[in-house]
């Protein structure tokens, strides 16, 4: 479903400050898989984030969505494809605009712009029944403005927004990191039941190993632009935090010595 081949990024090329961003990034998601990333500040998560969604483009490499080739292909061109949420609640909506225009926006993502009506009574009903699945009572405020939401209420319609129309690869940047413990725990919770429902293809990035290590079926570790680990499914259900740092600490040793030894 999601196919990165070769994938570098380079910052500031022939300067003093050349950062490379991301060095031969290999990664194949298939169908259904739920992956998470973590990896510390500047390890590259978000850089790879961006240039699965067109906001960026790679030095070099190709990337494919369902067998399409998206690699040259702008972010908007490709948001038929990707559904994202961000780590700033106020980034996946419109906040003068209510719910239900802000579901309209999303529902027409994929669809071809006409001069009908952007909210009919259908498409209320509709809005009302996907809204009742988060379990906020949002279904009753379709007409409130979303810059009125709290963080986490808006964060839920973000995520509802974001899977609207059925994408195939979902994209989940530290969307729970600016919420408080509570929230966070709730659009964790969310976003298990959203995704397991719906079987989205998932990349996930997060600071929190905990989070990583209890959602999904497979678990992506970077460091200095590079995928430095990869756990599979069945070692994945056995995996402690504890584990995480070892491993950790084993590959940075080893990837310094490297560098020195180079």
């Amino acid at each position: 479903m999601l196919k990165l081949n070769g994938i570098r990024k380079v910052f500031n090329r022939r300067t003093a400050s050349e950062k490379i961003a991301l060095q031969e990034i290999n990664l194949t998601l298939h169908p259904g898989d739920f992956v998470t990333i973590i990896g510390s500040n500047g390890a590259g998560k978000s850089t790879l984030m961006n240039i699965i969604s067109g906001g960026m483009a790679p030095d070099c490499g190709t990337i494919e969505i369902d067998g399409e080739m998206v690699t040259g292909l702008s972010e908007y061109e490709r948001a038929r494809k990707i559904g994202r949420v961000f780590q700033d609640p106020m980034a996946g909506t419109a906040p003068t605009m209510t719910i239900e225009e802000n579901l309209a926006v999303a529902f027409s993502r994929d669809r071809r712009r006409t001069l009908h009506r952007g909210v009919d009574k259908k498409r209320k009903e509709l809005f009302r029944e996907y809204l009742a699945s988060l379990h906020l009572g949002l279904e009753h405020r379709l007409t409130a403005k979303a810059g009125l939401l709290s963080g986490g209420e808006r964060q839920a319609l973000s995520l509802l927004m974001a899977t609207f129309t059925q994408p195939k690869v979902l994209l989940l940047d530290e969307h729970t990191a600016a919420l408080d413990p509570a929230r966070a725990q709730l659009i964790t919770a969310l976003t298990r039941e959203v995704v397991e429902r719906s079987k989205f293809t998932t990349l996930m990035v997060t600071h929190n190993m905990q989070q990583a290590i209890e959602l999904g079926n497979r678990l992506i570790m970077m460091d200095a632009g590079q995928i430095i680990l990869d756990v599979p499914e069945e070692e994945k259900k056995h995996l402690t935090i504890e584990d995480l740092l070892k491993k950790f600490a084993l590959l940075k040793g080893v990837a310094d010595d490297r560098l020195l030894l180079g």
